[in-house]
């Protein structure tokens, strides 16, 4: 998990997803499924969506989605929360970037399995995905707002002080608007990560009512349509969450800056 850099207007405009691009290889995924014959081994893309369908109809399907999102998401808010408070305020203190730094490096570079099985020695299988989802944000978010404080301007911030503005004008007009884009950066490569390692920690400790008990069992039953059925959902909730995340972040944005 490295520091992510702005991404330029040019930048999102190649990274968009195009529909024909899909269309394409739904169209690859069926005629292989087709050439293979064995759903059992690859499902349809066709018989995927049925088994969602099917799925949804049922009470379980929403309240094991409702189970992991609290988990989850409750995991990445504390994250972002502690990560951009901690960066914060290590920014003005080289002692605490200091102490922090390795915790930040130890949790970069242990595999999530690895931190799965250790957590799981002390917390419970329930509350897995939280710390697990936490651990996965943290330190992305506080990397990127670390790394967005120290590119600031320097001769605004000098000339805020030359006029005697107050740090709360200071934080609105000058921290946020040159901050935003490393935030919504390392929001954007947190959420994929804290929704894998959530529902990997989940796989693991097998918490009821939850997405990750759900493709443990369709593994173990050899339900290829579940199994893929569940993926598939995870996908969606995840792209959900992110661009409904990341507007939210853009209207509080405005709103400070209106007040400001």
């Amino acid at each position: 998990m490295t520091s992510t850099t702005p991404e330029s207007k040019e930048g999102k405009r190649k990274g968009k997803i195009r529909l024909w691009a899909v269309l394409v290889w739904l169209a690859v995924w069926q005629l292989v499924s087709m050439w293979i014959g064995q759903e059992i081994l690859l499902v349809s893309p066709v018989t995927v969506v049925c088994t969602v369908v099917k799925l949804a109809a049922t009470a379980e399907f929403w309240l094991s989605i409702a189970s992991s999102m609290i988990r989850i998401v409750g995991g990445f808010l504390l994250g972002v929360i502690l990560g951009v408070v901690l960066a914060g305020l290590s920014a003005a203190s080289v002692r605490l970037r200091e102490f922090l730094l390795p915790f930040i490096v130890t949790v970069k570079s242990i595999p999530v399995a690895s931190f799965v099985i250790l957590v799981l020695i002390w917390v419970s299988s329930r509350n897995l995905s939280v710390l697990i989802s936490f651990l996965m944000v943290f330190p992305v978010i506080y990397t990127n707002v670390l790394d967005g404080i120290s590119q600031v301007d320097r001769k605004l911030l000098e000339m805020a002080r030359v006029f005697e503005i107050p740090f709360g004008r200071q934080l609105r007009s000058i921290y946020v608007s040159q901050v935003l884009p490393y935030f919504r950066a390392g929001c954007s490569l947190a959420l994929g990560l804290c929704w894998k390692a959530g529902v990997a920690a989940e796989v693991i400790g097998i918490p009821q009512n939850s997405i990750g008990e759900n493709l443990y069992n369709a593994k173990i039953y050899l339900d290829t349509p579940a199994l893929f059925a569940w993926t598939l959902v995870i996908i969606c909730i995840s792209v959900l969450f992110e661009k409904g995340f990341l507007k939210a972040i853009g209207y509080c944005v405005r709103r400070l800056e209106q007040r400001g």
